[in-house]
């Protein structure tokens, strides 16, 4: 088994980049890339913990791209070197990321809720901060039972302490991740919440402005919407990948290492006709 789509501790996941790669060892999983949103912290622990583990590590990372509508989220995979054009985007992100806690924080307060930004960064240190690390943080206060809770009545879009993200441009962001020696592939295209009638023109488009590959296989969406998305993806000229996003049993349980749609198993002919047949043919 493969998984090219996992996050650790440097984002959002439960487990650090080495009790993962633990974790995908004891799974028999034979090829594994880390993608934490907005973040390359894990990477080098976790290529170190891969060749103890004598796994095909897959450096890459999950970018948030600015799109109106749905979510739009770009992976880079099987990352070279890191290019500066990679490390300009990933501070930007940050720092929008920054930027969104502190007023997200301000809203938490202005219902009422006592809370600390300090607070919830010295409960995650060395963590990118996301919405799951603020649902966790209310939990914690008692604010809420359980973290899907938290998004329900505070969090999730038009909830009363949303705030909308600014990404990434979706060009300067391909030219970073192909300047850093890596593909980019769009991850979870279902989340893009645009109709089949739309997809194939936007596909399309971001096909012929450099990404490369698309992950019709996610346990976020459908087996038949999964077979549809790679029957189309292979019309246009994408190779497939497959992941499972995992972020650990305490944050999504329906989530397993290695398992994509329909809780199948993503074989290694997913990576082998794919991400490694286009990384063999850059040499």
């Amino acid at each position: 088994m493969i998984d090219l789509h996992i996050h650790t501790t440097a984002s959002d996941g439960q487990y650090s980049p080495t009790e993962l790669i633990q974790k995908a060892a004891s799974k028999k999983i034979t090829t594994l890339a880390i993608t934490d949103h907005d973040t390359i912290a894990g990477l080098e622990e976790g290529k170190l913990a891969a060749k103890q583990e004598g796994i095909n590590f897959v450096p890459g990372v999950e970018l948030n791209i600015q799109h109106f509508g749905g979510e739009f989220h770009l992976l880079g995979l099987g990352f070279t070197s890191i290019s500066d054009s990679l490390k300009e985007v990933l501070t930007d992100l940050q720092k929008n990321r920054e930027n969104r806690n502190v007023i997200m924080v301000e809203k938490i307060k202005s219902l009422g809720i006592e809370a600390s930004l300090e607070e919830l960064m010295a409960d995650n240190p060395n963590t990118i901060l996301g919405r799951p690390h603020f649902a966790a943080y209310l939990q914690k206060k008692g604010v809420v039972k359980t973290r899907q809770q938290a998004f329900d009545r505070f969090l999730a879009k038009g909830r009363p302490c949303y705030v909308e993200r600014v990404g990434a441009n979706l060009d300067q962001a391909i030219i970073a991740i192909q300047e850093s020696g890596g593909a980019p592939v769009i991850a979870h295209p279902m989340s893009l919440f645009m109709s089949w009638g739309k997809l194939p023109d936007f596909l399309q488009n971001i096909y012929e402005r450099g990404v490369i590959g698309l992950e019709a296989f996610h346990p976020g969406a459908r087996v038949t919407e999964c077979l549809r998305l790679d029957e189309l993806a292979k019309k246009i000229g994408f190779f497939i990948t497959a992941g499972s996003d995992f972020h650990g049993e305490k944050i999504r349980a329906d989530r397993k290492i290695g398992y994509t749609c329909g809780k199948k198993k993503i074989e290694d002919s997913i990576y082998e006709n794919g991400l490694l047949k286009w990384q063999q043919a850059q040499v």
